[in-house]
């Protein structure tokens, strides 16, 4: 197995191009939408990262405290549900089928914990907000020829990344990797 290893901070001019590399997405077709965010999360993770930490570190001195809880529920639940869908049959089921939902059910999760302890403004500044500019960017940015080389190396388990790990916890890469894992199971036996 690979090591993990963060991708390389991609430029400006790579990151936000202009406006002929942005595209609406076909929300018709969930799953060339879903590949296209989760290739656009695997290939900026690392812009995706110095994104939200710069809202992080801007929303944790206005309100340390209230950041702190935000973290704490948001990991918990996040690691309750990894384990959840590890080690219930029912859950896993619901996580492979509807992972997308999965992922609403967390945040969902969060946001109900969070506001029974009073730091809604918080989770909605210094989570929302990052995640939303995060999905954004990575539903409406075209992908080009090195993004998707990258993603295949990824894919393919040659190379790990923090996101890649992440992704393949919330269940999103497991389709592309048994694809590719199929392939060359099919090319084996040739």
């Amino acid at each position: 197995m690979a090591k993990v290893e963060l991708t390389p901070l991609r430029t400006w001019d790579d990151f936000f191009p202009g406006s002929e590399r942005f595209s609406k997405p076909d929300v018709k077709d969930l799953a060339k939408w879903n590949n296209r965010v989760v290739s656009n999360l695997l290939y900026y993770q690392t812009n995706y990262l110095a994104l939200a930490v710069v809202v992080f570190l801007v929303v944790g001195f206005l309100n340390p405290l209230g950041m702190f809880t935000a973290m704490v529920v948001v990991s918990a639940i996040f690691m309750g549900s990894v384990w959840a869908g590890e080690n219930r049959a029912a859950i896993s089921d619901f996580k492979r089928q509807n992972p997308t939902a999965f992922v609403i059910a967390v945040m969902v999760a969060s946001y109900v914990v969070i506001s029974m302890l009073g730091s809604v403004m918080v989770f909605m500044s210094a989570i929302t907000v990052p995640l939303t500019l995060i999905f954004a960017h990575a539903s409406f940015r075209l992908r080009n020829m090195k993004n998707k080389l990258e993603n295949k190396i990824e894919g393919a388990g040659l190379k790990r990344s923090p996101m890649g790990i992440l992704l393949e916890a919330l269940g999103q890469q497991e389709e592309s990797i048994q694809k590719i894992q199929n392939f060359l199971e099919s090319k084996l036996k040739e």
